[in-house]
């Protein structure tokens, strides 16, 4: 009666969180792009380096269309690159042999971000820190890996291989790669997944008692576990300060298990009952990290339903509004779950996303969702796309400002003009100081311009002009258009506007 008297609750918060903040102007909408054993992208190894480019343009109108405005593309899923590296790798999943590069030679990261600029996306680069080989059975494995020219940084667990979380090589050695992907990509920030130690296999211990020994820094025997914890600290902080040294305007963001600790094992954590948890098996205090700011955003996966009894993403979610930190709060969600033969019926429509999105929106510190993953965005699960497109997503949204990352205020828009040919409208304008996309509203003739109403958004892009076909919704006897700019922060300009052919009057 408790559970169904809470499920009822629920169903009213969620419409009352849609009435109190109904469609918001900023609010994260990302989708993961995984590369590890090819989940995502590309479809396979091996492809043409014509089909690989296709396929990356197909997940990213996909992602237009479904009015996302981020893109999370794993880059280093394994000590390895999808992007031309002197420190490690290309990777297997690429090619179909790691070491080897993509032929014809190109940039897959760098076609990734100058796609996503075309579109306005935002671009997340995804990395995983610890994971060496995915399967020391099956794996290619390079001969200028890391792991045949530095064999002592590594362990064995399971059937796959790590870094040694223990020891200061292995965080200098992730820093370095961060350090040269930040001096040579124009990106908004870095991500790294749950993967920090690995998940607990049962009966095997993780093997870094080697390196305990010889850098304990101050940890007794009995305090091995609070070291392990301290390894993961070192890292972030590391990392943390490499991102701020090098490009300070781009933000860290860590996308955890969904469960920090269970309330049984300390009173601060949620009314959960996780057989494993970031603090006590992964040995991730993200709450620490979140207190001294080290990370910018936090994405904890809560890949469960409304009421599931042992981790209820209510419940996860209320939790995590109420441990945001002052850090930006954003909830990964399950798009794969969704399927008409789901174990569990509440995954049987695409209605519980619908309604995780509308309870999202009754906590005020959460600020928007990342969805995995991308083959969804193809599959359209239950008509997951129709649900969203009527419901929380009828509008754009831009992506939220960061107020932790270090700000870049853009100019405005210039000289933007407007030119009507036969059927179509074509509004062009040049970038101001500091664009990196540009937002285009419509109003109605004869009311202001309310440009905190997303209903008003047309449309996000990254090119300086824009055709529009002319039909009831955009006549230009009825309607006008305006312009303004997104920084690479995503602080925005002040209008400019379209008048017929003149450059109008900035506002």
């Amino acid at each position: 009666m408790i559970r169904i008297a809470t499920l009822i609750l629920i169903e009213l918060l969620i419409t009352l969180g849609l009435q109190a903040r109904n469609y918001p102007k900023r609010e994260m909408r990302a989708i993961w792009i995984a590369t590890v054993a090819n989940i995502d992208w590309p479809s396979r190894a091996g492809l043409s380096v014509d089909m690989q480019q296709e396929e990356m343009v197909e997940l990213l109108n996909l992602a237009k269309e479904y009015h996302l405005n981020t893109v999370i593309f794993q880059v280093r899923p394994a000590t390895d690159a999808f992007f031309p590296s002197g420190l490690e790798p290309w990777s297997q999943w690429l090619t179909g042999e790691q070491g080897k590069a993509p032929d014809p030679l190109y940039d897959p990261l760098q076609f990734a971000i100058a796609e996503c600029r075309k579109r306005g996306l935002e671009l997340h680069l995804w990395l995983n820190p610890y994971r060496a080989v995915v399967d020391t059975a099956k794996s290619s494995i390079a001969e200028n890996h890391p792991i045949h020219q530095h064999p002592e940084w590594f362990v064995t667990y399971g059937k796959a291989r790590y870094f040694n979380p223990g020891l200061p090589q292995t965080r200098n050695h992730v820093a370095t790669v961060v350090a040269d992907l930040l001096r040579r990509y124009d990106v908004d920030a870095l991500h790294f997944d749950d993967y920090f130690y690995p998940y607990r296999i049962a009966g095997q211990e993780f093997p870094d008692q080697e390196a305990f020994e010889k850098y304990p820094r101050g940890f007794t025997p009995d305090q091995k576990e609070d070291w392990r914890r301290d390894n993961v600290d070192l890292i972030i902080k590391q990392l943390h300060d490499t991102i701020e040294a090098v490009r300070p305007t781009v933000a860290f963001g860590i996308s955890p298990f969904g469960v920090w600790r269970n309330q049984s094992d300390d009173p601060r954590g949620s009314a959960t009952k996780a057989g494993q948890t970031n603090y006590d098996d992964l040995y991730a205090n993200i709450l620490r990290w979140q207190e001294e700011g080290w990370i910018d955003y936090v994405t904890p996966q809560i890949y469960w339903h409304i009421g599931k009894e042992v981790a209820d993403y209510a419940i996860i979610a209320d939790w995590w509004s109420k441990n945001a930190l002052g850090c930006r709060l954003y909830t990964g969600q399950a798009f794969y779950r969704i399927n008409r033969d789901a174990k569990d019926r509440e995954w049987r429509s695409s209605r519980q996303i619908i309604k995780q999105l509308r309870l999202n929106r009754f906590y005020p510190n959460i600020d928007g969702s990342m969805f995995f993953s991308a083959k969804s965005l193809r599959s359209n699960p239950l008509k997951l796309k129709e649900k969203l497109l009527r419901g929380p997503y009828r509008y754009h949204a831009l992506p939220p400002v960061n107020p932790r990352v270090e700000q870049i205020t853009p100019g405005v828009p210039l000289k933007a003009t407007m030119e009507i040919t036969g059927d179509s409208i074509h509004l062009s304008w040049m970038p101001g100081r500091n664009n990196q996309a540009f937002v285009i509203y419509k109003f109605r003739k004869g009311k202001p311009a309310n440009a905190e109403n997303p209903e008003n958004i047309f449309t996000v892009t990254g090119e300086n002009d824009i055709a529009i076909e002319i039909s009831r919704d955009t006549n230009p006897g009825k309607y006008y258009f305006v312009v303004s700019a997104l920084s690479p922060t995503n602080q925005e300009s002040v209008l400019e506007y379209f008048f017929g052919g003149q450059t109008g009057d900035r506002r």
